[in-house]
């Protein structure tokens, strides 16, 4: 591995290089941002609450197996939880809990191992991440809650209701993840493109052993510096961006890695009947298409796709909070 890190140095940057020529929409920009908010039990952090709006607080809870989570809550009214990608945190999501909260009462997760929750060595899967949210849901006795995922925090989403249905939930807001991310043997074209499968199983594993190995912090520096945000993207908003990720331990982050990129959801996709809307970016390494394609799984679904030029990377609503925030809030007004 080169030290400068470069995106090439990775094995699912390689496989992206080579997918850009036979994929348009296959771009490599994305963007992450935010302060850290850390404090412990719920004392207050300063900005909004179940709690006052305008002031955020830490707090926690105990899981069925043991592990303490982590939140993050501010403003009162109709509940919205929110659930970071793999490796990130509650506080990348503050200038959505700042502008969210004026009206609803926000929650923005840690899972476990991720930010200041637990890091257990057992649990790094998708079912066991949807039993956690389903828990958490029960212990603050949340009630037609819209729950937002970014990236993998969809795909909890998505095993929280193959396995619990509708339990809590009132609404949906996915942002930019495809519906099977990882290309099985026998996929074609029009499947890979509506699936926005990005990873052979050979660079995924490749991907994961980097991360696990004595590289691992190189690994996610070349991941973060190199494909996860626009080149525009300010270098201290990386620093924080990649310190954020190294909260995760590399071993567990890559465990946790492949079990969510081998999953498939296009099944539960179609079963999901709640008003919803769906985020993606042309600057994205998933396609605007994967996007339309579950938009169009779900009745009544809606569809939004930024610009490029406009922050529209993997991290859009970290980006170009603004425009982000205004879709988000005109879809929680309307549901």
């Amino acid at each position: 591995m080169k030290k400068d890190n470069s995106p090439t140095d990775l094995p699912i940057a390689d496989e992206m290089q080579a997918q850009r020529h036979s994929r348009r929409h296959f771009l490599a920009a994305a963007a992450l941002a935010g302060t850290s908010l850390a404090t412990t039990g719920c004392a207050s952090i300063g900005l909004g609450g179940g709690v006052n709006p305008g002031e955020i607080k830490q707090g926690s809870f105990m899981t069925s197996d043991g592990v303490k989570l982590s939140y993050l809550e501010s403003g009162r009214g109709r509940p919205i939880v929110m659930i970071p990608g793999w490796s990130q945190t509650a506080a990348m999501f503050q200038d959505q809990i700042t502008a969210f909260s004026e009206n609803y009462r926000v929650i923005a997760v840690d899972m476990r191992g991720h930010g200041d929750s637990d890091k257990p060595k057992h649990g790094y899967r998708m079912s066991r991440l949807a039993t956690d949210l389903h828990e958490l849901l029960d212990s603050l006795g949340l009630s037609n809650a819209t729950l937002v995922g970014h990236s993998m925090g969809c795909s909890v989403i998505w095993a929280h209701w193959d396995l619990y249905g509708k339990h809590r939930t009132g609404s949906m807001i996915l942002v930019d993840q495809a519906p099977y991310t990882t290309i099985p043997p026998g996929m074609s074209d029009a499947e890979k493109a509506d699936a926005g499968a990005v990873f052979t199983p050979q660079a995924l594993f490749d991907t994961a052993a980097a991360l696990s190995g004595a590289d691992g912090e190189k690994t996610t520096a070349g991941l973060v510096n190199g494909m996860f945000f626009t080149k525009a993207y300010p270098a201290q908003k990386l620093e924080y961006a990649l310190a954020q990720n190294l909260k995760f331990p590399r071993k567990e982050a890559a465990k946790l890695l492949v079990d969510h990129c081998v999953q498939d959801w296009r099944d539960t996709i179609t079963r999901i009947n709640v008003p919803t809307l769906v985020v993606g970016a042309k600057g994205s390494f998933f396609t605007p298409a994967s996007q339309a394609w579950i938009a169009s799984k779900i009745p009544g679904a809606k569809v939004e796709i930024f610009e490029a030029e406009e922050g529209g990377s993997h991290f859009m609503f970290m980006e170009n909070p603004t425009k982000f925030n205004k879709i988000a809030l005109n879809f929680l007004k309307s549901v």
